[in-house]
């Protein structure tokens, strides 16, 4: 089957964005809301940290488990099923999330929309990577995320305007208007044209049963490490460091998350501009790895005594610098054949947000607890991350340009 070419601004570029919009909404409107909300389930302060953390982290649990199960299904059932499915399980998930009573039940519905939300990216962004020209791939790309991180603009209006609770049905609501949207979008004639070749589809252990393979898989996951420490720790508890750096003036996190997120849709715009110019993937995250890493330094060395303006800047920097999501996710797609193209781009997103729970979260925490300091803590992990992130992306393949057309074996 041939594969009909999309422009940059189509139906289903168009779709995939507003979906990653709803998909961004929900999954930063904990963090946006973490403090209010928390404090009206009645824990101290001391709580809504640490319970904080642990909703975060269940959240992050249930993206990476979720990775998996819709990455596999949109190999082996298409594309558009994985983007039916989740957009409906993190939906109903959400008008759940508005009538919790208790910090477990948190816990529990996050990490049911963890499984939900872990399916919006990687599908829409394989879907649209199919669909698109090799040329303006990246462009397409780019166009999705820009408009999807908006998202977290949103959730932080409606969180100045509106109770929690509401917000979080609105994220329901704004979920099932855009299964309407979907209808309109059609599958991928590469996905249709992988169907009848003799090879395996969805099989998740391939990416694991071949060294190639799984050198490429390892290092699509860890060159998107510094995005969630910076969003999981410093921009989510930027509150608490600015504490202990003795701000003068209380932080609010969700303007912290809103100013980052603003900065991160800006930035993943100009790195597909920038890839499109250098006519390189790596160049461009290596220029946006240098902007991230000036401003960790930043936010470390210049906030001591300062005020809660600096340090929304300061994370609007730090929010710039990750702006590279867009051509992550491109590339992880662009790492994999066909047939294991959707469960590669949908695991290794979800991988990478996961790492926020098993390693960036435990590391800091481990930092923290070994120097009794929140900011040393801060510093150290901030320095093995990006070690590891630079390493991985050393070891990862040159992907502008390539020929999607072709299966893995």
């Amino acid at each position: 089957m041939t594969q009909k070419q999309y422009g940059i601004v189509s139906v289903p570029v168009i779709v995939a964005a507003l979906g990653y919009f709803v998909d961004i909404y929900d999954l930063l409107l904990f963090s946006i809301i973490r403090v209010p909300s928390l404090t009206s389930l009645g824990l101290s302060k001391e709580q809504i940290f640490s319970e904080g953390e642990r909703i975060i982290m269940w959240q992050m649990a249930g993206l990476l488990i979720g990775g998996i199960i819709w990455g596999i299904m949109g190999d082996k059932r298409g594309r558009l099923s994985v983007l039916f499915g989740s957009i409906v399980l993190y939906s109903l998930a959400n008008i759940a999330n508005g009538f919790v009573q208790t910090a477990d039940q948190y816990a529990t519905i996050r990490f049911i929309a963890g499984l939900g939300l872990a399916g919006e990216l990687g599908a829409g962004i394989t879907l649209v990577a199919e669909i698109t020209s090799r040329e303006k791939r990246g462009l397409a790309t780019s166009l999705v995320a820009g408009i999807g991180l908006t998202g977290a603009v949103l959730a932080f209006i409606m969180k100045e305007n509106f109770d929690w609770r509401t917000c979080y049905f609105i994220g329901g609501g704004l979920g099932m208007a855009l299964l309407l949207l979907r209808i309109s979008v059609f599958e991928s004639g590469m996905f249709h044209s992988s169907k009848s070749q003799d090879v395996q589809r969805g099989n998740f252990f391939m990416l694991f049963t071949n060294a190639d393979r799984f050198r490429r898989y390892l290092a699509s996951t860890l060159i998107g490490l510094p995005t969630w420490f910076v969003i999981g720790v410093l921009v989510t508890f930027s509150g608490e460091f600015g504490e202990k750096m003795g701000i003068k003036g209380a932080i609010d996190p969700g303007k912290a998350i809103m100013y980052a997120y603003v900065s991160i849709s800006i930035g993943d715009i100009l790195v597909g501009l920038l890839s499109q110019w250098l006519r390189s993937r790596k160049k461009a995250l290596y220029i946006f790895y240098g902007i991230t890493a000036v401003f960790m330094i930043l936010f470390f060395t210049t906030q001591w005594n300062g005020t809660p303006q600096r340090m929304y800047w300061l994370c609007a920097g730090l929010g710039f610098g990750t702006g590279f999501w867009a051509i992550f996710v491109t590339m992880a797609a662009e790492q994999f054949g066909t047939n294991l193209r959707a469960t590669a781009a949908t695991t290794i997103p979800n991988m990478a947000r996961g790492m926020l729970a098993i390693l960036i979260i435990p590391m800091f925490k481990w930092f923290r607890n070994l120097t009794g300091d929140l900011v040393m803590g801060g510093w150290l992990t901030a320095i093995i991350l990006m070690l590891i992130t630079i390493i991985a992306m050393v070891a990862t393949r040159e992907t502008f340009g390539k020929d999607l057309n072709y299966v893995e074996k």
